[in-house]
């Protein structure tokens, strides 16, 4: 499902002449707060569900370098869920080419304890309406991070 279009901003850029390491990450940001908004948790809908979403764990991997003005696209997968927790698969593209995904782990959040806490009903009806991941699994996915010896 496609989430977010910008571009990357001239203060994105670093010092080798590309988007820096972090923005990639602020990128992915904006996606999840897209997201938020389309399920129901913008501004108005966490004040009337007091009802939030929190980053457990992300795993981020660079795979193409974005330049100035460059045009970028977000998109989203639903890969596992429960009653309180979201694992996505986000992919970052500029036009056809695949530049960065991160994978996700988002929790609940019951704003009044601030403890974790199952989704709202709406909020719910509304994950269960997002793309699920398809099959076979893309490259990446579950992969953890290390150096492979042989």
């Amino acid at each position: 499902m496609a989430l977010l279009d910008t571009d990357v901003k001239p203060d994105w850029v670093d010092y080798n002449g590309h988007m820096n390491d972090a923005e990639y990450a602020r990128v992915f940001s904006l996606a999840v707060d897209t997201l938020m908004e389309r399920i129901g948790l913008d501004e108005a809908g966490r004040h009337r569900h007091g009802y939030t979403l929190y980053t457990l764990e992300t795993h981020l991997r660079y795979l193409r370098e974005a330049h100035q003005g460059q045009p970028l696209q977000v998109e989203v997968a639903l890969v596992d869920r429960d009653a309180k927790r979201l694992h996505l698969w986000f992919e970052l593209y500029s036009g056809e080419e695949l530049l960065a995904t991160s994978e996700q782990m988002l929790m609940g959040i019951d704003l009044d304890s601030g403890r974790p806490g199952p989704f709202p009903e709406a909020v719910d009806t509304a994950i269960a309406a997002l793309p699920a991941i398809s099959s076979p699994a893309p490259e990446g996915l579950g992969r953890r991070i290390g150096i492979v010896r042989r």
